[in-house]
C-alpha cells in the first residue's frame, strides 16, 4: 500500500489519535482506536494491549519512530506485529546503552562510523568539495553558497562548538579519505569555537595526513587574529579568505582546477608546504 497516495485520495481511510503525553495512552483509548482500525471483538483487546506497549516502548527507549506494518490478526484470533521499523535518538545513547549495543556498524558508512567515534556529526554526499564547519546552521549555509557558486560539497561535517585539535585533524582525515574530494572548504565562526583551535587542527592535519588537496579557510570570531598567525606562520600554502562569498567561489575554482586536470588523467598536487 502507499500509503502517501491513500492519504492523497482517501484521507478517511487513515485513522489517527492524538496521545497526551503527560497521560500517555490509556487503555480505553487504545480499545477505541482497535475499533476503529477495524479489529475484531476477540481481538480488539489484544490489539489494544499492543499499542500500550507500543506506545510505552516509543517513550521509555526514547525512539523517535516505532511503525508497524503491517499490524494484524491471524486466523486463530492473535494480533500479529508481522514487520516493525524502529529508530532512536542519535542523543539518547547514554541512557539506552541496551538499545545502542544492537546497532549493526556493518550497515553503515565507514566515515559516518568514523566521524560518530570522534564525535563529529558528518553525512557523505556526491560533490567534490569538502565541508569542515562549526554549527549546522551555518553548515547547511557553507553548502547552500558552494552550490550558489556552481560547487557540490561532498560532504556535511559540524564539528560543534568545543571540538579539540585532535576532532580537527580526524575530520580533515575523514574528508582527504574521500577520493571524489578536489579541495576543502573550512568555515569557522568562533564564537565558543576558538579560531586558534581550528588554526593548529589544519596545521597538524596537513603535516601528519600530507595533505596536497588545496585548501581554503575562511575564519571569524573568536581569537581569529592568533588563528591567522599561527597560519602564516606554519609555512603551509593555505588560502585565507575573510568573506564567506570569497571563500566559496575560491573554493570552486581551486576544485574545477583539479576536476579539468583529472579529466584528462593529468596529476595535479597542491603542496600545502612551501
Amino acid at each position: 500500500v502507499d500509503i502517501e497516495q491513500v492519504a492523497k485520495e482517501t484521507p478517511d481511510a487513515i485513522v489517527k489519535h492524538g496521545v497526551d503525553i503527560i497521560n500517555g495512552l490509556s487503555k480505553n483509548e487504545a480499545l477505541e482506536f482497535a475499533r476503529k482500525m477495524g479489529f475484531s471483538k476477540q481481538c480488539v483487546d489484544q490489539a489494544a494491549d499492543w499499542m500500550i506497549r507500543l506506545y510505552d516502548l516509543f517513550i521509555e527507549k526514547d525512539a523517535v519512530m516505532v511503525e508497524i506494518n503491517p499490524m494484524s490478526e491471524d486466523l486463530l484470533g492473535r494480533v500479529v506485529c508481522m514487520d516493525a521499523k524502529l529508530l532512536f535518538d542519535d542523543n539518547s545513547e547514554f541512557r539506552q546503552p541496551d538499545v545502542f549495543t544492537l546497532k549493526d556498524w556493518s550497515q553503515e558508512d565507514e566515515r559516518e562510523v568514523e566521524a560518530g567515534q570522534a564525535n563529529l556529526n558528518y553525512i557523505g554526499l556526491d560533490g567534490s568539495i569538502g565541508c569542515l564547519v562549526n554549527g549546522a546552521g551555518l553548515a547547511m549555509a557553507t553548502m547552500d553558497i558552494i552550490k550558489l557558486h556552481g560547487g557540490e560539497p561532498a560532504n556535511f561535517l559540524d564539528i560543534g562548538g568545543g571540538a579539540t585539535i585532535d576532532q580537527v585533524k580526524a575530520a580533515f582525515k575523514i574528508i582527504s579519505e574521500d577520493k571524489k574530494v578536489h579541495a576543502t572548504l573550512v568555515n569557522i565562526f568562533g564564537g565558543i569555537m576558538r579560531c586558534d583551535i581550528i588554526a593548529e587542527g589544519i596545521i597538524a592535519a596537513a603535516r601528519e595526513l600530507d595533505l596536497n588537496m588545496p585548501v581554503v579557510v575562511r575564519l571569524q570570531g573568536t581569537r581569529v587574529d592568533d588563528a591567522k598567525a599561527l597560519i602564516a606562520a606554519s609555512g603551509l600554502r593555505i588560502i585565507a579568505c575573510d568573506d564567506l562569498e570569497e571563500a566559496a567561489e575560491m573554493v570552486v575554482r581551486v576544485s574545477n582546477i583539479v576536476e579539468l586536470a583529472r579529466s584528462v588523467k593529468m596529476k595535479v598536487n597542491f603542496e600545502l608546504p612551501i
